[in-house]
C-alpha cells in the first residue's frame, strides 16, 4: 500500500480510502467488519463515513453506517490509533436531519456531538461539510446554467463560513475532531474557508471530496491545482460513477441489489447513452490489458496528479478483494494512450 499526506495535517494516509456508504443498506454488520478487517489487512488506514449514510438516505436509516463503524470500534478500541477516521455533516435540505435547516455553528456541534456517540469515539480524524450551505455545481448540476452564481450574496454566505469555523475551532480545541475539511464544493468554497482560517487563526481545510472519474472530470484542472499549491488533500468519492464504469449496467442490465435498483435522491443521473458508450469502450481497453474495469478506472484515479487518496466502496469482499488489487501497479504508457483515445470522445458523458 502507498501512503500519501493528508494536506496541511500531516498525517498520512492510505491512496486508498475505504468509503461506507453502503453498510446498513445493502451490507450488514458482519460484512461491514468483514471489509473493515480485510481493507486493514491490506494497509489500508482511512475510512470515511458520514451521518447521512446508507444511501440512498432516509430517516429511518439515518446513522446507520456511523453505529456500524462503532460497534466495530467498541469490539476493537486498541486499534482506534491504527485508523483515520472520517465523517460528515450533513448540508441543508432533509427534513429529518435538523429540519433541512442550513449548517450553523450551533448544528456543527451538535452533529460531532451525535456522530461521536454513534461512532463510540472520543474523537474524529476528518470532520468534513458534506455540502455547502450554497447550491454548489455537484450532483448533474455542472452544466451552464443548472446553477447562478451571481444569485448568492457572497458576504452573507461568508459569514455563514466563519461563523461554521468558529464551530470547528470549539470542537478541535475540546479535542472531539482533529482536522476539518469540504465535500462536494469548489475553488471559491475552499479559498474562501482558507482566507478566513487564515485572517481568524481559525482551523485550516485540510481536504476535499469531490466526484471525480474517467466519466467525470469537471475539477481538472482548476480545482486540483488549486489543491495542490493550497496543500488541500483532494479525495475522489465515486470512481467508478455510482458503479456503472464496472460494466455491469451494460446492454440494460440491472443486476439485483445493485446501487441503481434503489431509488436516488437525485435520481439516476449518470444513466446516459453517453455514458454507456463510453463504458463499453473502457470494458474493452481493460480487457485487453487483462483488468477488470473496475480496476482500469480505479487505477486511472489514482495517477491523476494531485489525488491524494481514492475513496472505494464495496458491497461483497469480491468486489473489495478486486478494487484493492488496483492500486497495485501503476498503468502503462500505452494503457493511458487508449484511455486517452476514448476519454477525448466522451470527456463529459453526463
Amino acid at each position: 500500500m502507498q501512503y500519501s499526506v493528508l494536506g496541511s495535517s500531516g498525517e498520512k494516509v492510505s491512496r486508498v480510502c475505504l468509503g461506507s456508504m453502503t453498510w446498513g443498506l445493502q451490507n450488514s454488520q458482519p460484512e461491514a467488519n468483514e471489509q473493515i478487517e480485510y481493507a486493514l489487512s491490506q494497509g489500508v488506514n482511512f475510512i470515511d463515513t458520514a451521518e447521512l449514510y446508507p444511501v440512498p438516505p432516509s430517516g429511518d436509516k439515518y446513522g446507520g453506517t456511523e453505529t456500524i463503524i462503532g460497534n466495530w470500534l467498541s469490539e476493537n478500541s486498541t486499534r482506534r490509533k491504527d485508523i483515520i477516521l472520517a465523517s460528515k455533516i450533513a448540508g441543508p435540505g432533509l427534513p429529518y436531519i435538523r429540519g433541512a435547516a442550513k449548517i450553523s455553528g450551533e448544528s456543527v456541534v451538535e452533529a460531532v456531538d451525535a456522530s461521536l456517540k454513534r461512532l463510540q469515539t472520543d474523537y474524529i480524524d476528518l470532520f468534513q461539510l458534506h455540502w455547502p450551505n450554497r447550491t454548489s455545481p455537484h450532483f448533474a448540476k455542472h452544466w451552464p446554467g443548472k446553477v447562478k452564481f451571481s444569485n448568492v450574496d457572497s458576504t452573507h454566505q461568508t459569514n455563514e463560513m466563519l461563523e461554521i469555523l468558529q464551530a470547528l475551532d470549539s470542537c478541535v480545541k475540546a479535542g472531539k475532531i482533529r482536522f476539518c475539511g469540504l465535500s462536494d464544493d469548489t475553488p471559491w468554497g475552499i479559498n474562501t474557508y482558507l482566507k478566513l482560517s487564515e485572517q481568524h487563526a481559525l482551523p485550516r481545510m485540510v481536504s476535499i471530496q469531490n466526484e471525480f472519474s474517467l466519466l467525470h472530470t469537471k475539477d481538472w484542472p482548476y480545482l486540483i491545482e488549486n489543491c495542490v499549491h493550497e496543500n488541500v488533500a483532494y479525495l475522489p468519492w465515486s470512481p467508478l460513477a455510482g458503479g456503472v464504469l464496472s460494466g455491469k449496467y451494460l446492454d440494460g442490465k440491472m443486476p439485483p441489489g445493485s446501487r441503481w435498483t434503489f431509488e436516488q435522491r437525485n435520481g439516476i443521473f449518470r444513466d446516459t447513452a453517453a455514458t454507456h458508450a463510453a463504458t463499453a469502450k473502457y470494458v474493452e481497453i481493460a480487457k485487453a490489458y487483462k483488468l477488470t474495469a473496475s480496476q482500469l478506472a480505479l487505477a486511472w484515479c489514482d495517477q491523476v496528479d494531485g489525488v491524494t487518496a481514492t475513496i472505494i466502496g464495496a458491497t461483497s469482499m469480491t468486489q473489495l478483494q478486486e478494487n484493492l488489487a488496483a492500486f497495485k501497479e501503476p498503468l502503462s504508457k500505452a494503457m493511458l494512450k487508449d484511455i486517452r483515445r476514448v476519454f477525448t470522445d466522451f470527456p463529459v458523458p453526463f
